[in-house]
Parts: C-alpha cells; sequence; structure tokens
C-alpha cells in the first residue's frame, strides 16, 4: 500500500512537471526567438555520425523581415485555411480518411500549426504517441500565440534545405539576398521545396520543382497577406 502510494505521487509529480515545463516553454517562445530545435541537433548528430562536417545554418529575423510573400507561399502550398482554423483543418482531415477509405495514397494533412508544434518541441519521426504530443502543443500554441507569431517561428525554424533552417539562412544561402528581399518567386520556389526540402532544391530546382512553383504562384493569388503585412502595405 505505502510502496502504491508512492508510485501514484512520484507520477502526479511527473503530470505536473510535464504540464508546468510545457506550458512555460510555450509562453516563453511567444516572446523569445526559438535558438535551436530538435531536428537541427538529431541532423548535426547524423552529420556527425557519417564523419562529415557539421551544416547548420539558421538565423532568425522578425516576421518584420521576411518578404510578404514567403507566408503567401507557404500557406498556398501547405495550409490554405491557416488563418481560420484553430490548429487543425477539419476539411483535410475529412478528405484523408474518405482517401483512406477509397484505397488512395495518404497525403500528408498537418497544418502550419501542427508543422510547428513539430519543429519547435518534437522530434521527427512519426508514430502515434509523437502525434499525440504535436496536438496537444498545437491546441497550447494556437491558445498562446497568435497567427502571426505561429507563422513567425515557422518561418524561421522549418528546415529549407541541407543543414539550412529559416528563411533567412535559405535566403542568403539559395539567393544571396536577405530573406526581406526575397521575390514572389523565390518564395514560392522556396515552398515548393517544403514536402521535402533534402530532396528538392530552390537553388537547382528541377522541371518536377518549376512546375510546382508554377502551380503555387497561381494559388497565391487567392491568398491575403498577413494582416500586419497588409497594413506595412498601405503605409
Amino acid at each position: 500500500m505505502f510502496l502504491l502510494k508512492r508510485i501514484q505521487k512520484v507520477l502526479q509529480w511527473i503530470v505536473l512537471l510535464f504540464f508546468g515545463s510545457t506550458i512555460l516553454a510555450v509562453l516563453v517562445y511567444r516572446f523569445a526567438p526559438v535558438p535551436v530545435t530538435p531536428l537541427m541537433v538529431i541532423r548535426c548528430a547524423q552529420q556527425m555520425a557519417r564523419g562529415e562536417k557539421v551544416r547548420l545554418k539558421h538565423h532568425w529575423v522578425p516576421l518584420d523581415s521576411i518578404s510578404k510573400y514567403l507566408p503567401v507561399a507557404v500557406m498556398a502550398s501547405e495550409d490554405q485555411r491557416f488563418m481560420t482554423h484553430h490548429g487543425f483543418d477539419l476539411v483535410e482531415i475529412q478528405n484523408a480518411l474518405e482517401e483512406r477509405e477509397n484505397g488512395k495514397r495518404i497525403r500528408g494533412g498537418s497544418t502550419i500549426s501542427q508543422q510547428t508544434a513539430k519543429n519547435v518541441f518534437l522530434w521527427p519521426t512519426s508514430s502515434w504517441v509523437r502525434k499525440g504530443f504535436e496536438a496537444y502543443f498545437t491546441v497550447l500554441i494556437e491558445l498562446a500565440w497568435s497567427k502571426e507569431r505561429i507563422m513567425e517561428v515557422y518561418l524561421n525554424s522549418i528546415e529549407m534545405g541541407d543543414g539550412i533552417y529559416g528563411a533567412e539562412a535559405v535566403a542568403q544561402q539559395h539567393f544571396g539576398r536577405p530573406a526581406s528581399n526575397l521575390t514572389r518567386a523565390n518564395c514560392a520556389l522556396i515552398a515548393a521545396t517544403l514536402p521535402n526540402p533534402l530532396r528538392y532544391s530552390s537553388k537547382d530546382p528541377s522541371r518536377y520543382m518549376l512546375k510546382r512553383q508554377t502551380a503555387i504562384m497561381r494559388q497565391m493569388k487567392h491568398i491575403d497577406l498577413l494582416p500586419s503585412q497588409k497594413e506595412s502595405d498601405t503605409d
């Protein structure tokens, strides 16, 4: 009986520690730049294990130092209902379920909010456990952060090439310019790589990538700028 009470108390402390630490981390990152993500650490470890030189290009910049076209491009490519959903795109989830029932290849349906939760707080390997944590962190950031903060963290943290993370790094490495000077076409090409930035390159795009770029640029015509960027656009 005594042992069971001890175990119960330890479990209670573990649960309290988990919720306390995760909520604190989300609140801190509401304001502070994200210096490093689990994926960055994993990629560096993989490079060292292969005996390669560590490649890590990452430089945080505020949202107003990123081209206004890049949020539009990633919304067009990854999550067209980003500004209206609350972390989970129920339409895409329904489509995925229907495709599964019809025996079709299931598409990735993660929203930008879900991808941000995964990139900042979790490991990349897919599993039901990680999906559960991803849903939990998605709810937290949707409650604690604005949509523009979610986009800012996403664009600064996501993998955009081999050893390249975030908008500023990919702009400098692949286009030789700051993220603020990326063109509409540059942004569409970057967004086109996001399903697999280690396979697809915005620096040396294949014919398939150029087709995706064109398709994304067409979709961008139907996506609004972020509210703050609309305001700066009219100043």
